[in-house]
Order: C-alpha cells, then structure tokens, then sequence
C-alpha cells in the first residue's frame, strides 16, 4: 500500500498590543485592543476563522464522511482552542465531530506554542501536560504522537518524548540529515528503542504549502494530475508521503481565489480512486513498517526558512535578550501563585513574539514581515520589554 500520512497544524497566538513605557505599572492589560488595531487577536481570529478554518473543516468533513478510508492529524495548540472558546465555539464543536468519527487524530505539544525545552524543561514539561489535559477535557482522547513548535526537533527531544511514553514524533525531513536517505519511511531516533520518528516531506508538502499559488513557479499552475504524478514516482523512494502543513495554507496562505480548496478535495478523491493508496494518521503511520534506519539530530532541525535551524526566533541580541529575561522571570512568576499573572506570563513565551523581531530579511519584506503584527522587529521587542518590566512589578507586589 501507498500512504499519505496528512498532518495540519492549527495555531494563533495572542499578540501583545502596542504597549508603551507609560503603561508599565498602570495598566496590566497587555493582549486586549481595539477590534480595529493591527495586533486585535478577536479580529485576526475572526477574519482566519471565515477564510481558513471553517472551508477547510468543512473540507475535512465532507472526505470523512465520503470516504471511509480517508484520515488526518491534527495539532491544535492551547492558545488556538482559548480564542475559539472564546470568539468561534462553533469550530471547537466542529473538531470534536471530526474527532468522535474515529479518523482524525490529534497530537501533543506545548500548550503556548513554546520554544521552552530550549529554556527551561520543567516549564516545557508543564505546557505539554497543560495541553495534554485540555485535549482531553474537549475531545475525550489522549495523544500518542509528538510534535514540538515548529517542529524543533533533535536527539535529547526524541529521548525526552520516549520517556513521556510517546510512540512516535514528527519532524522535517532535511537533506542535511537524511543524505541519501528518503524521508518515505519511518525511522528510529538515535539513542532510543521504542519511539517511531516520522520525516516530512518537505517538497511535496511545499508545493501545495508555499509555492501553489506562485505565478512565477515553473510548475504553476499545479493540477492534480501533475500532483499525483510527482508522489507516484516519489513513492519508489518509499510508500510513506509525509504531507506536513499548516491548516491555514488552505484558504489564508493561499486564498481561496487560488483555487487550493477544488484542488485539495479533487486531490483527495483521486488519490483513494486507486485501490493501493491510502491515508493514514500519524499513529498509524508509526506501525506501518519497521524503522528503516536511525536517524541521528544532535543540532536542532526546524521546518523554517532555509537554514532549517532556529535562527527566525533566536538569532539577533533582541531575541534572546528577550528570551533569556523572560525565562529568567520564571520561579517567581511561579511562586506567586498568581493565576492570572503565570497564565499572562505564559503567553509571552510563545514562539511567535521573539518571531516577530526577526531582522534577517526585514528589508526585503519577507515572510517575516508578513507574519508579524508590528511595524518593525524594534517596535515589538520594545513593547515586549515594557511587559516585562511591568510583570516585574506585579511580581514586586506580591512581595508587600
């Protein structure tokens, strides 16, 4: 049998908004704006949640419940499901259908979206149980599979996940590592007997994920035909395809007007048209074979940008000033016991905000600019300093 194993990860952080000095000990609202302001989370939410989540859930379950065989992974991050109780419930309900028809699985994570294990491994430790008790308390199961943000993966996360009774892990199936191995097949992390490492088919995965709607790519427009055509013959590299992506490719990286979602549901019926092909979860996927080799990281390998490595979020002096005064913060934000000043510390630990004062191709306004809700990476790292000396001060009053 042919697989495909599909996995879209679900995320929205929630932005700080522009906070200044003169906030700092008079005002602890750090994420809450006007509707209309850039850094609004209620308005990004709503206005991803009509274009990209609810087309594509609607996507999902019309193949659910067309096609027995068809299946999907998901991961869901804590910040994403806090803003849909909130502001969409109605996609929260939509999972839990998708989750009840036994085919749509959900893996583990940190809760915050976090870079922690790179800080602080108890702090991670706790976000991966936070998230784990919110999956259960909203779709009833528990997960098997592991991912990191943004797919930080090396070897001592592989043996820490096999420790936690993970039965497999995801991560990006660089060239870098694999030489002249293909990323079609399951493979064993190094120093680890149990756990089951799944590699992402970055190229395929791309096509649709970056490069679907670009007019100057030598393959656009891409068809279904070509499409199938090209994992066919990637298939002789291995029958395992790690299709790998962000549930907003469909409908907000690349529009609806691009015609992502026809080719997406036309994709899907052509593939399972064929009697050896099939799709299956990430949990199933990690049963498939035995693992074909073992796949050694001991430099962190990420899904982003070039150089695979975590140089978007930690590369310049403001992201790790950031970073290091922020984690540093940490047993006393802790003993304070302070419900609402650990979950506000926790926010700010999300990869998105030392993300969004990244310099390495600002000027050419990039990616990185397109994803960020500031002016410029100086504009966020200055508010982000200004929060934290606010929790600073909060911390102090405790002290009285």
């Amino acid at each position: 049998m042919r697989s495909i194993c599909l996995y879209l990860h679900m995320h929205q952080p929630v932005r700080y908004r522009e906070y200044s000095v003169f906030d700092v000990s008079n005002n602890s609202n750090y994420f809450e704006c006007d509707f209309n302001d850039r850094q609004s989370n209620e308005r990004i939410f709503k206005k991803v949640a009509e274009k990209s989540y609810r087309p594509t859930l609607h996507l999902l379950e019309k193949n659910l419940q067309k096609h027995p065989t068809f299946k999907v992974s998901l991961s869901i991050t804590g910040t994403w499901l806090e803003q849909a109780e909130k502001w969409a419930p109605d996609l929260i309900e939509q999972i839990k259908y998708l989750v009840s028809l036994g085919r749509v699985e959900i893996l583990g994570e940190t809760y915050y979206h976090s870079l922690a294990f790179f800080y602080n491994i108890d702090e991670f430790s706790e976000q991966v149980d936070l998230h784990a008790r919110k999956i259960k308390e909203l779709f009833g199961t528990q997960p098997k599979v592991f991912r990191n943000t943004e797919l930080a993966y090396n070897d001592s996360l592989a043996k820490w996940a096999e420790e936690k009774g993970y039965e497999g892990i995801v991560a990006e199936g660089w060239d870098k590592i694999l030489g002249w191995r293909s990323p079609n097949y399951v493979y064993r992390p190094a120093g680890c007997k149990n756990i089951r490492l799944l590699l992402k088919n970055y190229r395929l995965s791309d096509d649709i994920a970056f490069r679907f709607s670009n007019r100057g790519w030598e393959e656009w427009p891409l068809t279904v035909p070509k499409y199938q055509n090209w994992i066919n013959m990637d298939c002789l590299r291995g029958n395992l395809v790690n299709l790998f992506m962000d549930f907003e490719t469909f409908g907000e990286h690349q529009w609806a007007d691009t015609g992502i979602f026809n080719f997406f549901d036309e994709f899907i019926n052509s593939w399972l048209s064929a009697n050896e092909n099939q799709f299956v979860t990430v949990s199933e996927a990690c049963k498939l074979m035995a693992p074909a080799d073992e796949i050694s990281m001991p430099e962190t390998v990420t899904w982003a940008d070039t150089e695979r490595d975590l140089s978007a979020w930690l590369s310049n002096s403001m992201q790790n000033a950031a970073m290091q005064e922020l984690y540093a913060m940490r047993d006393e934000i802790l003993n304070t016991d302070d419900e609402g000043l650990i979950s506000d510390w926790r926010h700010l630990t999300t990869s998105d905000h030392p993300y969004s004062m990244c310099t390495k191709y600002w000027n050419d306004g990039d990616v990185h600019a397109y994803f960020s809700a500031y002016a410029s990476p100086y504009e966020s790292f200055m508010y982000f300093m200004n929060v934290l000396r606010d929790l600073s001060y909060r911390v102090s009053e405790h002290k009285k």
